[in-house]
């Protein structure tokens, strides 16, 4: 069954377009554990999903595009990005935290963006990991379990969010590196070339 080219990338667009809906929702009880955080819960859940579900459809399908490839991993930050900050602004996550997975993640959505004409930047797999303990970590984090499981949770959350810090500061490394390899290796092909 053929599938529509642009489903991948719409559901992608789809994913950042819930971020600004998702925080509102977090934010908009001011922490309580109602009705909206549950649904704030519930649609980051959802959203962070469609994550596998584009990526495996362009595949399927064989409908990758370079531009899904760069709007793959923007959507992902754009989501995490705002439960991130919605966390700490309630208070449930501290800002170093918060500040230290939004330098990572932006300083290189920009290199990608920067990059973008010369090449684009496919998630690694290191990346792709630290997307999986992010989610698991917040959604973890954004559902109030506490409320039915009691207070030990948190011990649950406090672990998942350290290992999820400690792999997008990984990953971060492992990008840079890649980069560095990758232009070295780009000027030593083009001195060779001069040569010939």
């Amino acid at each position: 069954m053929a599938i529509p080219r642009q489903l991948p990338n719409a559901i992608t667009i789809g994913r950042i377009l819930c971020a600004p809906v998702f925080l509102w929702m977090l934010l908009a009880d001011h922490g309580a554990d109602g009705g909206l955080r549950w649904g704030a819960a519930a649609l980051f859940v959802v959203a962070i999903a469609t994550d596998g579900i584009d990526g495996y459809l362009a595949r399927k399908y064989e409908i990758v595009t370079n531009l899904g490839k760069l709007l793959d991993p923007i959507a992902d930050k754009a989501l995490t990005g705002c439960a991130f900050v919605g966390l700490s602004i309630l208070g449930e996550l501290p800002w170093a935290f918060t500040i230290i997975v939004l330098v990572r993640e932006i300083g290189i959505t920009v290199h990608r963006l920067v990059v973008a004409s010369d090449h684009v930047v496919a998630a690694a797999w290191m990346g792709k990991l630290k997307t999986v303990a992010q989610a698991v970590a917040l959604s973890l984090a954004l559902l109030p379990l506490w409320t039915l499981v009691g207070e030990w949770i948190h011990v649950v959350n406090t672990i998942t969010m350290t290992i999820a810090v400690v792999l997008t500061v990984a990953s971060g490394v492992d990008y840079v590196i890649a980069e560095v390899r990758g232009a070295r290796a780009s000027r030593g092909d083009a001195a060779t070339g001069k040569r010939r």
